[in-house]
């Protein structure tokens, strides 16, 4: 049955919503796109940012030790113990970063355990914020300065002003991500870079495996970035888009697993026994950022 004009431009617009677009920085218009685990998923028709609508989601309740701990279908499979794998691609990580901006101060926004802070503080003064508590306190427990709670004006005017701020598929879980950026670039020293890693909602994976693309975990992610999000947000606030790549990553077997599991509707297997086993993974839908604030 063939819909008339305006019953077709009635569905059309049932489809299409005004909403704020914190990459755009004004109202523009968000097509629903489905809905996924009691959250509405809508994607800006401008810039192609995707975000969920999650009508009652606590971070704070949400990111505790069973997040990382294989107890959150969501979450890590074993994090503490896929140490030695983080901490060899973290080290990569550092080294990428150092071809930007070598020494001085480095602030990490959701450090976790603290392993990418230990791979830089041999080239670096580190320090970190984190929201689990748990995952703050074992930082500390081993040696680092970081601080628990959330990146707000309260912790970020407790430590100086940084060289490198890092945030590391962190972005996409941040109820405001325009907001905490504004505070991030005001705390960056003249010159320094913000580095950014999170998934690429543009990729040809997001885009063939719609609801079912491995990043598509509201409420756990909050917002599906482009590149052209990136260089929008990032120009409203005066940063600039200085890079952006999709590098290969070294990911623990026993995380890989896990999601697949989660992917394909089965339970969590129990504890990890893979997760000092690192596979090398490239499926060109991570995107890594490097903003750069303006100089002095």
């Amino acid at each position: 049955m063939q819909l008339s004009p305006n019953r077709a431009l009635s569905r059309i617009a049932e489809r299409i919503a005004l909403r704020d677009c914190p990459a755009c920085a004004q109202v523009t218009e968000q097509r629903f796109l489905y809905a996924l685990n009691g959250c509405n998923i809508l994607r800006c028709r401008a810039c192609g940012l995707g975000q969920a609508q999650t009508p009652a989601f606590d971070p704070a309740s949400y990111y505790t030790a069973e997040y990382f701990s294989g107890r959150q279908s969501d979450g890590y499979a074993d994090y503490v113990a896929a140490e030695p794998v983080l901490r060899r691609e973290f080290a990569r990580t550092v080294a990428f970063i150092r071809q930007w901006r070598d020494g001085g101060r480095l602030l990490e926004i959701g450090c976790a355990y603290g392993f990418f802070l230990h791979e830089a503080k041999e080239y670096f003064g580190v320090s970190g914020i984190e929201l689990a508590a748990d995952a703050a306190i074992y930082c500390q427990r081993s040696g680092l300065s970081v601080l628990p709670g959330v990146a707000d004006e309260a912790t970020l005017h407790r430590d100086e002003k940084a060289d490198v701020i890092v945030m590391l598929d962190v972005i996409e879980h941040l109820p405001d991500p325009r907001g905490t950026l504004v505070l991030l670039s005001r705390h960056l020293c003249p010159g320094g870079i913000i580095v950014i890693t999170t998934g690429d909602f543009g990729s040809v994976a997001a885009r063939l495996c719609g609801r079912y693309w491995r990043l598509m975990t509201p409420p756990q992610h909050l917002w599906f970035f482009t590149p052209e999000s990136v260089r929008r947000l990032s120009a409203s606030l005066g940063l600039s888009t200085v890079s952006v790549d999709h590098p290969w990553k070294t990911v623990p077997a026993s995380l890989i697993a896990f999601q697949l599991r989660r992917m394909l509707g089965l339970r969590p297997a129990g504890p990890a026994t893979a997760s000092r086993i690192g596979v090398p993974v490239n499926l060109f839908d991570a995107m890594r950022i490097v903003l750069r604030g303006a100089p002095s």
